[in-house]
């Protein structure tokens, strides 16, 4: 059985980020949040104060914890594993790949063909996903697109990027091709990973 009820909201300060996870320290204790890259796209750099809500998760076997910078985010999060054969891992790659916003434009107008881009989601999942959510995504139709920051680079943006689309869902191979026609000399990984969720759903 599943819990979700535990714990709401975190503040504290950004010890840790490196795509899709990052650390945050509250009063000496490390809480491990895995974020969507549309709120890691957001995030200062470590050392900064930030606040996050938060999806607490937790089964027989496993614990977890999910970090978002936007209610919309967090609701989306939550509203899409409602949805049959939609687990954590693939709500977290829709929200890494398309905005609140683009989302519910998506869903509102029955395109199956763009939501079976993201890792994830086949063809009956995206017409599920239409059926289901048609009527729960009028108020993220006008959700305010994240935007990026930029930040120091990585000694390896490539390597952190490739890691990064594969806990997304894409398989390694594609996830290296993804990265290496999006990188750029100077690129931070968490642009890299834009460039590359956006090449991969067609943006």
């Amino acid at each position: 059985m599943e819990t979700q009820a535990m714990i709401g909201r975190l503040r504290g300060t950004l010890i840790v980020k490196q795509p899709p996870w990052i650390v945050l320290d509250v009063h000496g204790v490390g809480y491990e949040l895995e974020v969507p890259m549309s709120t890691l796209y957001d995030l200062p750099e470590p050392g900064r104060e930030v606040t996050l809500l938060t999806h607490y998760a937790a089964k027989e076997d496993t614990v977890a914890l999910y970090g978002f910078l936007r209610e919309a985010e967090r609701a989306l999060f939550r509203n899409l594993q409602k949805v049959s054969g939609i687990g954590a891992r693939t709500a977290l790659a829709v929200l890494s790949g398309v905005s609140t916003a683009d989302f519910a434009r998506l869903v509102q107008a029955g395109d199956v063909v763009a939501l079976t881009r993201i890792p994830g989601i086949g063809k009956k999942t995206a017409e599920r996903i239409v059926v289901e959510l048609r009527d729960r995504v009028d108020g993220f139709a006008g959700a305010v697109p994240a935007l990026a920051t930029g930040g120091a680079v990585p000694k390896d943006p490539v390597a952190e990027a490739t890691v990064a689309l594969q806990q997304l869902g894409y398989k390694p191979a594609e996830a290296q091709r993804l990265v290496k026609d999006a990188a750029r000399d100077g690129d931070a990984a968490e642009t890299i990973i834009r460039k590359a969720l956006r090449a991969a759903l067609g943006g």
